[in-house]
């Protein structure tokens, strides 16, 4: 039986929801004054919570996100608990009917893989190379991924229109290296893997003997794929991952896969596909051309209960947990049922959950505070790019050009999405997944060829995050990134500016990385840049990569600053223009000290706490080899140590770790 760990649960009793931080903007019990700002300014500003705080049993890590994210799960957690008891049939009481049969253990215990008979019936009955084809596209309706991804999304370069998109995937590891590289750690990586896959049939009923067996012949065939696989930083260049290509060039680019099967069985037409990495759909297709077929049952079997096993019965979600959670980020304890179950549930359907919790959390004014610092943000984005010596004139009217038409997401969409054709009931928590993930699978292939709804939203409300969109051109933040500690209308403005108001620099900046900035005002893939100036962005973006190479979080385990470069140069730039948009917010204003600190070194120690966190080391090696953001420590130490405004506030000195040498700062935007 799952219960709440200890730690959690004495939280959750003495949580008001929802509950509210006791401090606005910046805490300085936080900090450690017995380290120097110019020494390591990620240590002074939130050292003694660092050496306070414990990592909670059931968490990777644990901070700022952490603390906002259980917030916000108590908050729906009520809502959930309560819409059990709404009028059948509406949004409300389908949201509240998900979250109970997540809740029913009892009936899940019983239940056991018999949820899962349909499906595994369709992968007995493969016979022939349409049926895999055929059996592919039932997993993909059902969310889950062997082989690899399809989706739908704007054209690269008509972005008008939507297209269906082939992304390469079926690993069951989080990223091709893990297969690849040849380090102690990683053999015993795959060897825990493969024990594990072997564990999972082995609870499907198979012998010891063919269960290990299987699971040699799955690390086997995913090995191949990962060896196909663009790695993490080709990945990266927008034109690198741009091939459309019509159903017959596709067909004769990737033969052995009966790829008209397929489609049928997805219930697309004959319209383009874009083909992210053609390479890997090469080599898929020999494999399904050549591999048996009872291989590719043996795949596809592990593939669905990797997919399923935290929605079934004990014995599975156990096996997840200990090698996902236990084994790959070192935590000891699952988390709280009911939250496992808040977030499944806002995964299904975010926009009911979305709309509950804008009702319920989300303040009116904080639309309009939001609003305004966008503004205030654009218009120090615009005067820096008007004054950029290495940008020619024809391009720096572009990306002004671009700026004025990045269009701005706050809080919730002005159209909510119907969920009338969704069906789920108590029964099953499995079937009503599946039903959640193709109603959304039917609801997006219904987009194909069609054009593009600007207004639409991609994540529901109730998502702790931010977003630059570069097909569309726009930022996003949705309602409940915005409360404190990440936006708290209450703290002052030298806070709010270097908080929120560097996130919202950060999305800004997106649009003009390494690249955004390839994508032209429309969305459209397309760069109006000369060689010159594109050379000159190259070599002082080559000085941020090489900078955060330098960085070491775990022995032997260094960042790597081409995958990371985008999020490094957002997190630069953005600090960057939330300080001079916060420098013009404060023109005839009075500079006053709050707590013994200027309104400018509040502005960086209010950035600091965006990024308080700690990690374990296993959750910290997985995000060094498949993040694309570097560690919080770094995304403090690293952009501040560029910045001549941040030296100016603390007294940063020459030779000083967090100065570095001029010749070695880039500056961009």
């Amino acid at each position: 039986m799952l219960r709440a760990a200890p730690a959690i649960a004495l939280l959750l009793a003495a949580l008001p929801l929802p509950a509210q931080v006791d401090y606005h903007g910046f805490n300085p019990a936080f900090m450690d004054p017995g380290t120097p700002p110019g020494q390591d300014f990620y240590q002074y500003a939130l050292g003694r919570w660092l050496e306070r705080t414990p990592i909670p049993p059931e968490y990777s890590h644990y901070g700022v996100d952490e603390e906002v994210d259980l917030r916000t799960c108590g908050i729906l957690r009520e809502i959930l608990e309560s819409a059990a008891a709404a009028a059948a049939g509406s949004e409300r009481r389908k949201a509240g009917d998900f979250y109970a049969a997540g809740m029913d253990l009892a009936a899940i215990e019983r239940a056991g893989i018999t949820p899962l008979a349909p499906e595994f019936a369709a992968i007995r009955a493969i016979r022939d190379r349409a049926g895999l084809a055929r059996a592919f596209a039932l997993l993909h309706r059902r969310g889950c991924g062997p082989g690899f991804g399809l989706g739908v999304g704007q054209d690269d370069k008509d972005s008008t229109r939507n297209i269906a998109i082939l992304s390469q995937g079926g690993l069951g590891l989080p990223e091709r290296d893990y297969y690849l590289l040849g380090d102690a750690r990683s053999r015993t990586l795959r060897a825990q893997y493969l024990a594990h896959i072997a564990r999972v049939f082995g609870l499907l009923g198979d012998a010891p003997a063919p269960a290990r067996r299987h699971a040699a012949t799955v690390l086997a065939m995913e090995t191949r794929l990962a060896g196909a696989a663009m790695d993490r930083v080709r990945r990266r260049d927008p034109n690198a991952v741009y091939h459309r290509l019509t159903r017959r060039e596709l067909a004769a680019a990737a033969r052995g896969l009966d790829w008209d099967s397929y489609f049928r069985a997805c219930g697309l037409g004959g319209e383009p596909v874009l083909v992210r990495q053609p390479a890997f759909f090469r080599e898929l297709g020999r494999m399904a051309a050549t591999l048996p077929l009872a291989d590719w049952r043996s795949y596809l079997r592990c593939h669905l209960i990797l997919d399923t096993a935290p929605y079934l019965s004990s014995a599975f979600d156990q096996a997840s947990f200990d090698f996902y959670v236990r084994t790959l980020q070192g935590v000891p304890e699952q988390e709280p049922r009911w939250k496992r179950m808040v977030i499944l549930t806002q995964e299904a359907m975010g926009e009911i959950l979305g709309k509950l919790y804008v009702e319920r959390a989300f303040p009116p004014g904080s639309k309009a505070r939001v609003l305004e610092l966008v503004g205030n943000l654009r218009a120090a984005l615009g005067e820096r790019i008007r004054r950029l010596p290495w940008l020619g004139e024809p391009s720096r009217q572009l990306a002004l050009a671009k700026l004025d038409a990045m269009a701005v997401k706050i809080g919730y969409p002005d159209v909510w999405r119907d969920y009338g054709a969704l069906r789920v009931d108590r029964g099953s928590l499995v079937r009503n997944l599946f039903a959640a993930r193709i109603f959304e699978f039917n609801r997006n292939l219904a987009k194909v060829g069609k054009p593009v709804d600007r207004s639409e939203w991609d994540v529901s409300p109730a998502t702790n995050n931010a977003f630059y969109d570069a097909t569309l051109n726009e930022i996003c933040f949705p309602a409940a990134i915005l409360q404190p500690p990440y936006f708290d209308p209450e703290a002052d403005d030298a806070v709010v500016y270097g908080n929120i108001g560097a996130t919202i620099g950060h999305e800004m900046t997106h649009g003009f990385d390494d690249e955004g900035r390839l994508y032209d005002a429309r969305g459209n893939l397309h760069d109006g840049w000369t060689g010159a100036e594109a050379k000159e962005f190259a070599r002082r973006a080559e000085l941020l990569a090489r900078q955060f190479d330098g960085y070491e979080p775990l022995p032997g385990l260094r960042i790597n600053g081409k995958a990371t470069l985008g999020e490094n140069l957002a997190d630069l730039g953005g600090l960057r223009i939330a300080f001079a948009a916060f420098r013009l917010s404060c023109a005839g204003k009075p500079a006053a000290a709050i707590d013994g600190f200027t309104p400018e070194q509040r502005f960086f120690l209010g950035y600091a706490e965006t990024w308080r966190c700690k990690f374990r080391d296993e959750a910290l090696r997985e995000r060094l080899m498949s993040d694309s953001h570097a560690p919080p420590k770094y995304r403090v130490n690293g952009p501040l140590a560029n910045l001549p405004e941040f030296f100016e506030a603390f007294g940063i000195k020459d030779g000083e770790p967090m100065k570095r040498p001029e010749s070695e700062r880039p500056v961009i935007w």
